[in-house]
């Protein structure tokens, strides 16, 4: 596998894909959308205007949510409901959840998006202990 090539697949394992092609922006977005669909803080999606994406397996699998009047898309395991890649045809973007692959990746977050919806919960977070495992 090349450096331009990623591989990826959900948390139960049916959906499984390659990435061909480099990822020009990675962004953490805290807007209120990609809060709600990845239950967390902020999404952290991958983007890239000249990848391609192939389906290695289960791709009958995936389902596609797009949130009406909105360019807001969800991929997902029809199975385990993890996050999945999509092609974004109104922007021609490959959009990839950083989570979902199992490659490295060299690129790095370039800046935390939508800030002015940021959960109120994830400021000042840096004074945290670090725990390698689980809390016992």
């Amino acid at each position: 596998m090349d450096a331009q090539e990623h591989t990826g697949q959900c948390l139960c394992g049916t959906v499984k894909f390659t990435i061909h092609g480099a990822f020009e922006s990675f962004f953490l977005c805290h807007c209120s959308r990609c809060r709600k669909d990845s239950g967390s803080a902020h999404s952290a999606n991958l983007f890239s205007s000249g990848a391609r994406l192939t389906w290695d397996a289960g791709e009958t699998s995936t389902k596609i949510f797009a949130l009406p009047g909105s360019r807001h898309v969800k991929s997902f395991c029809g199975e385990c409901g993890s996050a999945l890649p999509f092609y974004q045809a109104e922007t021609g973007l490959v959009v990839v959840p950083a989570g979902s692959l199992d490659s490295r990746i060299d690129i790095r977050p370039m800046a935390h998006i939508c800030c002015a919806s940021r959960a109120e919960w994830d400021e000042g977070l840096a004074f945290l202990n670090e725990i390698e495992g689980l809390p016992g």
